[in-house]
């Protein structure tokens, strides 16, 4: 991995939603760097059991809603030691789809439960090929239960990515995400 370099700093206070546009508060997503990384830190939800998702746009913001794939699996761990799983998830797997991937699903909203996250994207600016992402995601959801989520895909578009947006499934969040460039 080369070295990280911070572009921006966005805090959710009570939000729906946070967002990264191409050219707006010194975001950038161009050829400087071959690969964005996201890292979501102490993501807690206001509502009870929900996904943290995200989705791309390639036409600075307007529209969220780049056709994706996706494969997710997970390992979890229930907190009163009952069950335990690392297993594919199909389920949360997306095929050719418009709608936000889950990062991580059913995080709780107790003082105790939450997600951080790490989101890799490469190339957005590209317009030959497809563009790639994976993360990793650990939360406490609302089981409750320790869950570690892999999830890897693609948009299926050549067209620029300029804008990325991430959210709950519903209601409203506190966190902090940053976005990296990597050289």
């Amino acid at each position: 991995m080369g070295i990280p370099t911070l572009i921006k700093t966005l805090t959710a206070s009570d939000s729906a939603s946070l967002e990264f546009v191409d050219g707006t508060d010194d975001v950038v997503f161009d050829s400087t760097y071959d690969e964005y990384m996201f890292v979501c830190t102490d993501i807690a939800p206001a509502t009870d059991s929900v996904n943290w998702t995200f989705q791309a746009s390639t036409d600075g913001g307007s529209t969220y809603g780049v056709t994706v794939t996706n494969t997710t699996f997970r390992a979890y761990h229930t907190e009163d030691d009952v069950s335990t799983a690392l297993s594919y998830v199909t389920g949360r797997d997306l095929a050719q789809s418009t709608g936000y991937s889950q990062l991580i699903y059913e995080i709780g909203s107790g003082a105790d439960e939450s997600t951080s996250t790490i989101l890799h994207l490469f190339s957005p600016s590209n317009t030959t090929y497809v563009k790639h992402f994976y993360s990793r995601a650990a939360g406490m959801n609302g089981a409750p239960a320790s869950a570690d989520w892999f999830l890897g895909g693609y948009f299926n578009t050549t067209s620029a990515i300029n804008a990325i947006n991430f959210k709950f499934s519903s209601g409203n969040f506190d966190g902090v995400i940053q976005m990296y460039g990597i050289s």
